[in-house]
């Protein structure tokens, strides 16, 4: 099975996710959330829950208002953000932790 999406592929997905009525256990919507320790417990949270419901995914979207899922943006960039001293970047801390790589930014 291969991971690779089309950025076509995560914008209908994106879209999709906003259609739902609330954030459920295994989707969360953040705007401009940069905090790598925060971060991994919402993955972690998540992939969990998504285990437990039968789900094979768990979303963890940026650029997605809480209330009503509208599609602001963010400044996030998980390429340029950094865990622990500074020195590892928080996109390859989460692959070598068993997370997909984040797809590029889809909405502007």
């Amino acid at each position: 099975m291969t991971t690779d999406r089309s950025a076509e592929y995560h914008a209908s997905l994106v879209h999709e996710l906003c259609k739902l009525p609330h954030e459920t256990e295994w989707v969360e919507f953040k705007v401009n959330n940069t905090d790598p320790q925060e971060i991994g417990q919402y993955l972690s949270a998540l992939a969990n829950a998504a285990a437990l419901n039968g789900k094979a995914f768990a979303y963890l979207v940026w650029g997605v208002e809480d209330q009503n899922h509208g599609i602001v943006g963010t400044n996030f960039a998980p390429g340029a953000t950094r865990k622990g001293n500074g020195m590892i970047l928080l996109d390859g801390w989460l692959i070598r932790n068993g997370f997909r790589k984040p797809p590029p930014s889809l909405i502007s």
